[in-house]
């Protein structure tokens, strides 16, 4: 593999790195499922506790692939290089890599120099008699993956969703509703559901993955919550936010009381953190 500070791969076999991802229970892109072993499974890969490190880049005709390796620390270590600014290059080891499958799972900005144009090879077996080719989702569609990439945005942008809350100000082209934090109370009736069944999880814990936990402060942390046509983000010293796949692009706001920071609490108790 070629880090992306290195010249053109010589072979067409060779990759030219562009960036990676993680594929952990405790962080995965969302765009592939609810929870860790449905990611797993949209990449045709068994979900190993260890995870994986996904590896995005073009080869040298210009192809598209995502690389897996099991060496999820040498990923990790690249990403954190990568965010603080510093230049690092990332080749895996083929005797960790677990396959190279067609596609990317997200759109890049960004392409390899001196090689053509990225584009997508052909379809491979995905193990089961179908063919697999990823592919990044649709900006124009609303559905279960734009929901979870919503969640993500808030998520990581809490900050800035949090002052729109205190302005009362919806963020262009998405509108925001306030609903109370008890169940029981009158509201919006897919908030509610989300609610009840973000509760069950304390009695049937869900599939890894579809609970986590991020740091937020010394105090606080992020919660990122997933259920079968919702996903909730919160802060644990704050309230929630709720999307629904009923609701194209609205997100709705669950403000902050006992039984709204009870819940955080217990759910932050069964969330997957990062190691």
């Amino acid at each position: 593999m070629a880090g992306t500070d290195d010249t053109h791969p010589a072979e067409d076999d060779a990759l030219y790195v562009l960036t990676a991802l993680l594929l952990t229970p405790a962080s995965f892109p969302t765009v592939l499922g609810d929870d860790y072993p449905a990611a797993c499974r949209a990449l045709a890969l068994e979900p190993y506790e260890e995870g994986y490190g996904l590896v995005l880049g073009q080869d040298g005709t210009g192809a598209r692939w995502t690389v897996v390796t099991e060496d999820v620390t040498l990923v990790a270590g690249a990403i954190a290089a990568w965010d603080c600014g510093i230049a690092q290059e990332l080749s895996p080891d083929d005797r960790t890599v677990v396959g190279a499958l067609p596609g990317w799972p997200l759109a890049l900005a960004v392409a390899a120099p001196d090689v053509p144009a990225p584009y997508d090879p052909e379809p491979t077996e995905d193990g089961s008699g179908g063919k697999l080719l990823l592919t990044p989702p649709s900006d124009s569609d609303w559905g279960p993956v734009q929901r979870r990439m919503g969640a993500d945005e808030i998520a990581s942008r809490w900050g800035s969703w949090r002052e729109q809350v205190d302005a009362i100000t919806p963020a262009p082209g998405v509108s925001a509703s306030r609903e109370p934090e008890s169940p029981g109370a009158k509201g919006h009736p897919g908030v509610r559901k989300v609610l009840e069944e973000a509760r069950d999880y304390l009695d049937s814990p869900p599939p890894p993955g579809r609970i986590r936990s991020a740091f937020a402060t010394s105090d606080a942390r992020t919660l990122r919550v997933d259920g079968p046509g919702w996903s909730l983000v919160a802060r644990t010293d704050d309230m929630a936010f709720v999307l629904l796949d009923e609701t194209p692009g609205e997100v709705m706001q669950v403000v902050r009381g006992p039984q709204l920071r009870g819940l955080l609490s217990a759910l932050d108790a069964l969330a997957t953190r990062p190691s």
